[in-house]
């Protein structure tokens, strides 16, 4: 006779039919199946926190994959693994995005979770253990991936008050004003408005970064800033486009990316003042380009869809295009102030360019660490002329702001 945890283990191993086997655990009392059905849920989770995934990118996998409630079961995961962990022992990273999801113990015990979970969706038993085999589905199919940040009980707390290796970030408040800003960037009619912030905006992102780099390299007794690397997810259609799009923004703040199509996520490589300002310049941008083609692309339908997908590409092309410009020219300006051509430079070129030679140095050997072996992606065509004049015109358009208390 076969064992429920034969059972659930043949359904991850794809040799037995899904429906065959949830049917048979309908039918066998709960008390055999809940059990077997936890274990095989945290050593599923277990492997794949092992293996390198974060909570907000097995959440958001899920989410992409999987049916509605399951990526909540894997917030539910997220408060279970950590529970058994002291806090000190957490990466504060890894701990930021399960408080973000909201990830907490809201069942009273283990032994109860199927029933509660039944009762908390108002769900049947067997629409229920449907999502839980169904979540142990998905999670087989992932791969171990790169470990960038120490699952739970890796981190180590500082000892006798030591400092340990911390990330830099951009200020709270100024991450505020940089949110309040590209949320009004990207409600915009009004395109003169936004060229107003255009390349002032990476101006600023590009000063405090080379601030932020001048008085780590000066602090001698201070704790070491070390580069980092952060998964940014690219969803369907025009992944490849996006990831263009990741890497010019990468690029002018002094950043390298690596894109993994097969896991639709770009890793960027940088100091974390850097990946976050990629992080929130990326996500407006690509706000702004989707709007922004929307009013101008052709209309669609069933004869219009292979030019519609064309328009598409090619205006998504042109937009990075004009974008890499734009940027690169705006983080030229704000170098060329910094080291003694601007209004507020006072440093020295002899300062900053070791520092900033230094630094890209660690980030390409943290790349290649973590990444020993890549390909240079393919180049994309363009197929739509309509497509790159309104994607260039959108690009000019579009406001790269992150601070409006400075430069106005």
């Amino acid at each position: 006779m076969t064992s429920v945890r034969e059972r659930i283990r043949a359904v991850l191993a794809g040799t037995v039919d899904y429906e065959a086997a949830l049917d048979a655990l309908t039918v066998t009392p709960s008390a055999e199946v809940d059990p077997e059905l936890m274990a095989a849920k945290d050593e599923a989770f277990t492997r794949l926190w092992r293996g390198g995934w974060q909570p907000a990118e097995l959440h958001r996998v899920v989410t992409r994959r999987g049916r509605p409630h399951q990526a909540d079961l894997v917030t539910d995961a997220i408060a279970a693994h950590l529970r058994q962990f002291p806090r000190a022992t957490v990466d504060e990273r890894w701990q930021a995005q399960a408080d973000v999801l909201g990830a907490r113990i809201w069942w009273t015990g283990d032994a109860t979770y199927v029933h509660e979970l039944a009762t908390r969706w108002r769900l049947d038993r067997v629409a229920v253990l449907d999502l839980l085999l169904g979540l142990l589905a998905i999670l087989a199919t992932l791969p171990p991936i790169e470990m960038l940040i120490a699952p739970p009980g890796s981190a180590e707390a500082p000892a006798d008050g030591a400092s340990a290796v911390t990330p830099s970030r951009i200020d709270a408040r100024q991450l505020d004003r940089v949110r309040a800003l590209l949320a009004k960037a990207e409600s915009t009619t009004f395109p003169a408005e936004a060229e107003t912030y255009t390349a002032k905006a990476q101006e600023l992102v590009t000063r405090h970064s080379l601030d932020e780099a001048l008085l780590a390299a000066r602090s001698g007794d201070a704790a070491p800033v070390m580069p980092y690397a952060r998964r940014i997810g690219l969803d369907h259609p025009h992944d490849g486009e996006k990831a263009a799009l990741l890497e010019a923004i990468a690029q002018a703040n002094r950043c390298h990316t690596v894109w993994s199509p097969e896991l639709a996520f770009s890793t960027v490589f940088g100091f974390d003042t850097d990946i976050d300002a990629v992080d929130l310049l990326y996500t407006s941008l690509l706000v702004q380009a989707h709007r922004a083609m929307a009013r101008v692309e052709p209309p669609g339908g069933k004869a219009g869809r292979s030019r519609l997908r064309a328009f598409r590409q090619s205006f998504l092309v042109a937009f990075t295009a004009r974008i890499d410009e734009r940027l690169t020219s705006a983080a030229q300006l704000a170098f060329a102030q910094a080291t003694g051509g601007g209004e507020t430079g006072e440093s020295e070129p002899a300062d900053l360019l070791p520092v900033l030679a230094s630094r890209d140095e660690q980030i390409r050997e943290t790349m290649r660490r973590v990444f020993p072996h890549t390909v240079r992606a393919r180049a994309t065509r363009v197929d739509s002329h309509e497509g790159w004049t309104s994607g260039r015109q959108a690009a000019d358009r579009a406001t790269l702001s992150t601070d409006t208390t400075r430069g106005r």
